[in-house]
């Protein structure tokens, strides 16, 4: 890299895109992702990752690693969601994502209506994920990760289905609740589906 390369990186404004998975499931964390695009390496095919195939997401994946500016993944676990509430949990799974960063973005913009605390100015946009390539990209890291981490899930507790619905409440997994019970350390005895199971005793 030459020195007016590096210059010219410097002097890029750096905005870092957030966004999280996992706010809907009844079992796992939420995770959230900050990326900064690197202008001079654009990633084609960024996009909401709800709207991309899962072979899409995971050859996406790595190019945003390798060609971000700057990138982070964290998480807020299942006990976190229970006690802070999921909204609380996914601004603290976001701010915590945004401190990980090896660069410090001179502002931030969030998928969504609302901003986690953070020291520099940051923007609420909806749908940005669809909107916002370092939102988008942010998605994907985060929708990969979760969904890495369910399989992991799955292969401890093959009986709840969690490679096929990632948590999510289908009907086929909460039938599987109601046969197999609530294992707490998954799933999110604050969510109504799971407290409903709890207080009827159906706990692993």
């Amino acid at each position: 890299m030459t020195a007016a390369a590096r210059i010219d990186k410097a002097a890029i404004f750096k905005v870092a895109g957030v966004d999280e998975a996992g706010r809907g499931p009844l079992a796992g964390p939420v995770v959230a992702a900050a990326v900064i695009l690197d202008p001079m390496r654009p990633i084609e095919g960024l996009n909401d990752s709800k709207k991309l195939s899962e072979k899409a997401r995971d050859r996406l994946a790595p190019l945003i690693r390798e060609h971000a500016l700057a990138w982070a993944v964290a998480e807020a676990s299942v006990e976190e969601i229970d006690t802070l509430n999921i909204h609380h949990a996914t601004l603290l799974a976001m701010r915590r994502a945004i401190e990980m960063l090896g660069v410090v973005p001179d502002a931030i913009e969030v998928d969504g209506l609302h901003c986690p605390t953070v020291t520099m100015p940051a923007t609420a946009i909806v749908k940005g994920d669809s909107k916002v390539a370092a939102i988008a990209a942010a998605s994907i890291l985060a929708k990969t990760v979760r969904d890495a981490q369910l399989l992991l899930l799955h292969e401890r507790y093959p009986m709840y289905g969690l490679d096929r619905h990632k948590g999510y409440p289908t009907a086929a997994h909460l039938a599987a609740l109601r046969e197999h019970g609530v294992v707490r350390e998954i799933y999110r005895a604050s969510y109504a589906p799971v407290r409903a199971l709890i207080e009827q005793g159906a706990v692993q």
